[in-house]
């Protein structure tokens, strides 16, 4: 009743032609969404297509075997990184600029010198070995994953799940998640497959132009059919959310479910009204009181940020091979640039920090391990070009962004997140959301930070879904 009361005292301070408008826009709308509700209840697929990417031209067969794969590392490899560490030119930072303008150049003189001097990559070599890698070639491409079965199983029942990663992480993001849904949760646990995405770590980089989400998807959906699934659960963020989607969209009958912890949904009449009436009765237009928090006011949190935090996503999406060529060369570089992605998508107040808040949340060893991983593989450019490839055409125009998803959809909405999508507005592309949790902390990489969040939000939705 205090809600209602408070919205009724915010509508009614309002002016009588803003009274009229909102009356006016909502009457409309309703009508509106109704006809497009009914207009697009059925149920549509994208086309798989088809693709090559290997060097050359397509052979008549492709080796279909699944290959053990082992990470390795030499003394050779090592010398090499620290000899170019040793050679760093280091610029000096403004003062108290803390990370607003990027990686802080005496912090990273810390970070450096714990790299060189007590980092141990052969011991983190021996921790990513610790679960069982492999590779596969599909569509002409090396593909690497790793595929871990629960230890006890026999009385329980065994759900496969893939877990896709997005830039700048990788597979190893999942680590700390791993034990935790390969445990019994009443009856229920998780056979999980994670993929590199083609370009990222020790998944093949592709040869041609033109590799995209769609062609990922794809090659994912491949996997899990020859590893003998018909039917599997898929969760991602960044990337992972747009790739696991477009899976869901290919073969709606082998994805069981579909979680994310980042979705999109930017588009459209019901948006616009919810940012025009949002701000005073956030109730009419679907939105809660904490969307109402974390969208507004609208430009300062999901705008002008965004635009602050995106400069990068140009570059990648225009010219990846030219900024490519300094942070491939220098590890230092490649360090600063990584790891400023993990204090701020972390918590944008990050940036008035000397240290950027990166030990808050995680430790030099697991940051530098995923810094390692692109390094030792050089795939920092093939893992940038993925934007390019994304945005070569309008994403908005796409069929993937014009057709919808109709499989079990759960939500992890992280208060950190990059940008707030409020379940009124997810549903307008995720047409069967059977959970969306408001997660009390944590960022954009969720896995990484809170691992025992997303897991448990992970198994209420599957629990869900495997009861309907």
């Amino acid at each position: 009743m205090e809600r209602l009361h408070l919205l009724k005292d915010s509508f009614f301070g309002l002016e009588p032609v803003q009274q009229q408008l909102i009356i006016g826009s909502v009457v409309a709308a309703t009508g509106i969404l109704a006809f497009f509700a009914h207009r697009s209840s059925k149920v549509k697929t994208i086309p798989l297509g088809e693709g090559w990417w290997g060097a050359g031209q397509k052979p008549a067969s492709e080796d279909e075997a699944i290959r053990p794969f082992t990470i390795q590392t030499s003394d050779q490899e090592i010398k090499d990184l620290q000899d170019r560490i040793d050679r760093t030119r280091f610029a000096e930072p403004l003062e108290q600029s803390g990370f607003q303008y990027g990686f802080n150049s005496t912090y990273l003189r810390r970070v450096v010198s714990y790299w060189r001097n007590e980092y141990d990559w052969k011991k983190q070599v021996a921790v990513l070995n610790t679960y069982p890698h492999f590779k596969t070639k599909i569509e002409g491409l090396d593909v690497h994953f790793l595929h871990v079965r629960p230890s006890h199983a026999s009385s329980q029942k065994v759900l496969p799940l893939m877990l896709v990663h997005g830039w700048p992480g990788s597979f190893y993001e999942f680590y700390k998640i791993l034990p935790l849904l390969t445990k019994n949760h009443e009856g229920i646990t998780f056979e999980v497959i994670i993929p590199s995405i083609p370009g990222y770590g020790y998944s093949e980089a592709s040869h041609k132009q033109g590799l995209d989400s769609l062609a990922v998807a794809r090659i994912f959906l491949k996997l899990m059919e020859r590893l003998g699934f018909s039917e599997f659960y898929v969760q991602g963020g960044d990337w992972g959310s747009l790739i696991t989607t477009n899976m869901s969209q290919m073969k709606p009958e082998c994805v069981k479910g579909l979680h994310l912890n980042m979705c999109m949904s930017m588009r459209g009449f019901k948006i616009l009204l919810s940012l025009i009436i949002g701000p005073y009765l956030p109730f009419l237009v679907g939105l809660t009181r904490e969307d109402a928090r974390r969208l507004f006011p609208f430009f300062k949190k999901n705008v002008w940020e965004i635009l602050k935090e995106s400069g990068y996503m140009h570059i990648q999406a225009t010219k990846p091979d030219t900024a490519g060529c300094g942070v491939n060369d220098s590890p230092v570089g490649l360090a600063a640039y990584i790891l400023e992605k993990f204090s701020t998508w972390t918590d944008y107040k990050n940036r008035d920090l000397a240290d950027g808040g990166l030990e808050r949340k995680y430790s030099l060893d697991e940051l530098l391990t995923n810094v390692m991983i692109y390094w030792t593989t050089g795939s920092i450019v093939s893992s940038m070009r993925f934007y390019k490839e994304n945005f070569k055409s309008d994403p908005n125009k796409r069929i993937d962004a014009l057709t919808g998803i109709f499989v079990p959809t759960g939500v992890a909405a992280f208060p950190n997140e990059l940008a707030h999508c409020p379940k009124s507005w997810a549903q307008i592309r995720y047409r069967n959301i059977q959970s969306y949790t408001f997660m009390p902390s944590g960022g954009h990489f969720a896995a990484f930070e809170e691992p025992m969040l997303l897991a448990k939000d992970i198994i209420q939705f599957v629990k869900k879904v495997e009861k309907m």
